[in-house]
């Protein structure tokens, strides 16, 4: 599985999906829908959750509509939807809209879920430039799932983002073994000009992995292990990226336990004494 994947041109912006020996746990896809485009929901073996990321939805769930009300882009606010395995699901847009359908492989059976905004909890994480809004939108104190953890971190331009580097990759008391997908949009500058951003990945044990690469716009970083962070957004350039993970826990082991690169944790100590970036939090 390549651990980078460049935004698409066409309808599907990115598409990641298990092949059952490196990438296992964890899918994500990113598709441009036109206005009156109905497109069924792939239920078969996997739990979704919906998230707009330009644009809202009727979905129609066994015969049940929910209407994903959306937003106008990913610095605002949005709904999102939970839709069982083995439903049967379609997706209507009355207008043009950018949906991100965020899955992990299952076959345990949850009820659809209709997350408002104020039902998704937002967080400002760190301090200083490593400020950033995390907003929970399907983390397990706030969405019930079998195996799937979804979120959005927002960071101002110039501020570093997942940092200190952290990992995921061990199963135990204190760690989740979790796949990540990190999809990204960044804002471009006053002028119009696209940004950019950077992401780290790099090893943690004797598996090889060493990721060092400029991100743009829609651009896919894919974490099977490893340490990963900083993410850095480039000054003037505000940074989004949806974090979609699962791993071969469920149920009540679902959980979302990190273990910080020892080299940096001491950062964290750092943060009481600093103020959290006033450019936070992100109109809402």
């Amino acid at each position: 599985m390549n651990g980078f994947l460049r935004a698409g041109a066409g309808d599907t912006v990115v598409e990641v999906t298990p092949d059952g020996a490196q990438w296992r746990h964890t899918g994500l896809t990113v598709r441009r829908i036109g206005a009156g485009e109905t497109m069924p929901v792939s239920t078969a073996g996997r739990e979704t959750l919906i998230v707009p990321l330009a644009g809202g939805a009727e979905v129609d769930i066994g015969g049940r509509p929910h209407t994903l009300r959306g937003r106008a882009s990913v610095w605002e606010q949005t709904d999102v939807l939970y839709v069982p395995e083995g439903a049967d699901a379609a997706l209507t847009c009355t207008a043009p809209a950018r949906m991100a359908f965020c899955w992990a492989p299952t076959q345990a059976r949850h009820p659809a879920q209709h997350l408002t905004p104020d039902d998704v909890p937002v967080e400002l994480r760190g301090a200083g430039v490593c400020s950033r809004e995390v907003r929970n939108l399907g983390t397990p104190a706030h969405l019930q799932a079998d195996r799937l953890i979804v979120c959005e971190v927002l960071t101002p331009g110039g501020d570093w983002s997942s940092y200190p580097p952290h990992k995921h990759d061990t199963a135990g008391p204190d760690e989740s073994e979790l796949e990540e997908i990190y999809h990204y949009e960044i804002a471009a500058s006053p002028a119009g000009t696209p940004g950019f951003a950077l992401q780290r990945v790099y090893a943690s044990d004797e598996r090889e992995i060493d990721i060092a690469r400029e991100v743009r716009d829609g651009d896919t970083v894919l974490i099977p292990f490893g340490y990963h962070g900083p993410t850095v957004a480039a000054p003037g350039h505000d940074l989004y990226y949806l974090n979609v993970m699962a791993g071969p826990g469920h149920g009540a082991d679902r959980r979302w336990l990190i273990t910080d690169d020892p080299a940096h944790a001491w950062v964290r100590q750092t943060w009481p004494q600093l103020e959290v970036d006033p450019r936070l939090p992100f109109r809402r």
